[in-house]
């Protein structure tokens, strides 16, 4: 199988706000909105919008067991595990295991994520 397709549209319109629903974990601070989904292996695309004043620091950074690639869109970040400021064009590509996070935000950010769950690295680190 591959991963979900669509025509042109446009996410960040008003129009499309009830698209968006909370991330889990982080009502109020962040929102999460799939564009495309492969059911079997798992990899996707999505944006994720931190709203204004969001600040994921009680939760602490966070690493996984796949690579995943993201884009800043819109707006500013902070990550607190590489001490920096992300911008609208700033882009990643992470490995396996690499910290990120926690982050927070003073104007909102929207980030775009391409994440690859099924091609994890056997580390009980990670």
């Amino acid at each position: 199988m591959t991963k979900s397709t669509t025509t042109y549209w446009n996410a960040l319109t008003p129009e499309n706000r009830d698209r968006w629903t909370p991330v889990k974990g982080l009502e109020g601070l962040a929102e999460e909105l799939t564009l495309s989904i492969d059911p079997v292996t798992g990899e996707y695309t999505r944006l994720t919008r931190f709203l204004p004043g969001a600040d994921t620091s009680p939760f602490g950074g966070k690493a996984h067991a796949y690579p995943e690639e993201v884009f800043i869109v819109s707006g500013r970040l902070y990550d607190h595990a590489f001490g920096r400021w992300l911008k609208a064009g700033d882009y990643a590509s992470r490995p396996p295991g690499e910290l990120h996070g926690p982050f927070r935000t003073d104007q909102g950010c929207v980030v775009l994520e391409v994440s690859f769950p099924n091609r994890t690295v056997e580390d009980k680190d990670v």
